[in-house]
């Protein structure tokens, strides 16, 4: 049965990395929404890929000192958590209706309502993306630009749906059982970070693995259903009002979905990084490769970090890495041309 719309803030604050937890009531449930940062600056909501929360998909990218100065300077962020993905959280009762991916885009405009937020930047990551995309299509006012992380925008192919098939029925008699978090790393990281035989699986995949123990597998499957159920919206893309700047890992398997969604936006307005050698979650693979293409997207509406440092050594872009087009006046002010921005290694 579903809840009523009124929403809450917990009486006992829980404090993660500094952040207050506030759960919402919406007309599909409760929403776990972290608060982190100055309320009175724009704000930046964040939405994860499935069976993660703002820990297992933001962390990485928000201890980066330098992306976290960008950010935590210029916004108040409010990490979104698909229902029941929260740290701590119960199993959801099977009686509470499935949601649709439109029942979790109106989610995020009732917890825009009870922050009292106008027009919001989103990033969102795979599963994550597609909700904010959505969102910003049934709420274009409410939306100042998007910052997309290996994005979908099509129905699920024959081979996702069957992919993500198995994965259903593994949570379904399974749990979080150690297959389906192989076939999660595997959806989120390169086959190097995953490891193989010969090389050992990194930090990275150990501690994403560790984190996945804590979802509780009936959430997670509810979270899988709707985003397998999901529409095309293709056909919506080209409506967007604002700037948008898609990331992509080109080990992604979404990275031809992130190559069809750049080419149906409207050219004028948006701005697509291929990241080398990383898989689908850029945030937590190669977070710093994020940081520049960042910087000059946010020039556009007049936000800078507080103290700009030139090439910065922890990170692996540099401007004359970058593509002209990003750096040029146009780019910095009310357009983004599309560009491809390939991130190299250093050996």
């Amino acid at each position: 049965m579903a809840e009523s719309n009124d929403s809450f803030s917990v009486d006992m604050e829980k404090i993660y990395l500094g952040g207050k937890e506030h759960h919402v009531r919406t007309g599909c449930g409760s929403v776990s929404v972290i608060v982190y940062g100055d309320q009175d600056k724009p704000a930046l909501i964040t939405y994860p890929d499935l069976a993660l929360n703002y820990m297992s998909c933001f962390q990485g990218l928000f201890f980066c000192p330098e992306v976290a100065s960008l950010l935590v300077h210029n916004f108040c962020i409010y990490h979104i958590c698909p229902p029941g993905h929260e740290l701590g959280a119960a199993p959801i009762s099977p009686d509470d209706p499935l949601p649709s991916v439109d029942d979790l885009a109106d989610q995020i405009i009732e917890v825009l309502n009870y922050f009292r937020l106008d027009a919001v930047m989103c990033m969102g990551v795979t599963a994550g993306a597609y909700i904010l995309t959505l969102f910003a299509m049934k709420y274009r006012e409410r939306v100042l630009g998007l910052i997309l992380v290996s994005p979908l925008c099509k129905a699920p192919s024959w081979t996702e749906w069957l992919y993500n098939k198995v994965m259903s029925n593994l949570l379904y008699f399974y749990g979080m059982c150690g297959l389906l978090k192989e076939f999660l790393l595997q959806r989120y990281f390169s086959k190097e970070v995953c490891g193989n035989a010969e090389v050992p699986e990194s930090d990275i995949a150990q501690a994403c693995r560790g984190l996945l123990d804590e979802r509780q597998g009936t959430n997670v499957l509810r979270f899988l259903q709707a985003i397998n159920r999901r529409p095309d919206i293709t056909s919506g893309l080209k409506k967007l009002r604002c700037r948008t700047l898609v990331f992509v890992g080109d080990n992604s398997p979404f990275h031809f979905e992130a190559l069809h969604m750049i080419s149906k936006l409207d050219r004028r307005y948006s701005a697509l990084v291929e990241v080398q050698a990383c898989g689908s979650m850029v945030t937590e693979e190669q977070p710093h490769a994020m940081l520049i293409p960042m910087e000059y997207f946010f020039m556009g509406y007049g936000l800078y970090r507080p103290c700009q440092l030139s090439d910065s050594p922890r990170s692996p872009l540099s401007p004359s890495c970058i593509s002209p087009e990003l750096l040029s006046p146009e780019s910095m002010g009310l357009k983004l041309k599309p560009i491809k921005t390939r991130v190299l290694l250093e050996v």
